[in-house]
């Protein structure tokens, strides 16, 4: 199978095996680029880690379930997360294949995906009729797990031949949103004895996240400010004549 020149230009190695001068890791080049992913991916693991520490107890105390009817109602809602983080990707595939835009194939699901997120999440706030918060919750939920794989193809897009370092970047703002997010939820509660409560601050990022996806570039690369991809036309196979 054939490569292009515009692939080749990409690969840290020649196709005579030696090793291209890198000149090193551009750390700040890849922290500007990656800023905006990071910052959106904080704020929808936000939201993300409260169904994971807190959706049985959610259910559990908030509603007075027994333990077996919460993990019930609990299992439905992760069941749905599951399904949004496996059409995610292939619903920004099947947009770039469509339109041949990189940056609406990633920016469009993750943006379409928060705010969609936080459409379910209203009702959550206002309704005390379980079905209605269970349904809502899985939407939720799905709407969250839609921007899984779009956000994580960013640092291969925006910084193909360091994809390991932004990965880890992007990685780090999700940790910290971890940490965080589950101890302000569990201080809310203590502080005001309300379970739907704390999910006004998962609005709150929602919207922010959405907000800062019209930040993310993943059209335009580190290394000049464009991907040699981005708008690349594939040349026709060339195939080479084996030696006689």
């Amino acid at each position: 199978m054939a490569v292009h020149e515009a692939e080749l230009a990409r690969l840290p190695f020649s196709i005579a095996g030696k090793t291209q001068e890198s000149g090193g890791t551009p750390w700040r080049r890849i922290l500007r680029r990656m800023s905006p992913a990071i910052s959106v991916y904080f704020c929808q693991v936000w939201s993300n880690t409260l169904f994971f520490s807190w959706m049985p107890l959610f259910f559990l105390h908030g509603y007075g379930l027994n333990l077996k009817e919460s993990a019930v109602f609990s299992s439905g809602v992760f069941l749905s997360g599951v399904v949004g983080d496996v059409l995610g990707g292939f619903l920004s595939d099947r947009v770039l294949k469509r339109t041949g835009n990189l940056k609406f194939a990633r920016q469009g699901v993750i943006a379409f995906s928060l705010l969609g997120a936080f459409v379910f999440m209203i009702p959550v706030m206002i309704s005390r009729d379980l079905t209605v918060v269970t349904l809502c919750l899985s939407g939720a939920f799905f709407m969250l797990g839609l921007t899984i794989e779009p956000i994580w193809a960013v640092p291969m897009d925006a910084a193909s031949n360091h994809a390991g370092t932004a990965s880890g970047m992007l990685n780090t703002g999700a940790a910290i949103a971890t940490i965080i997010s589950p101890v302000v939820f569990g201080a809310v509660i203590d502080a005001t004895g309300n379970w739907s409560l704390p999910f006004v601050g998962s609005l709150l990022f929602l919207l922010l996240g959405a907000v800062m996806t019209l930040k993310i570039r993943p059209d335009i690369g580190i290394a000049d400010g464009a991907d040699p991809l981005a708008n690349a036309v594939p040349a026709p196979p060339r195939f080479a004549r084996p030696e006689r």
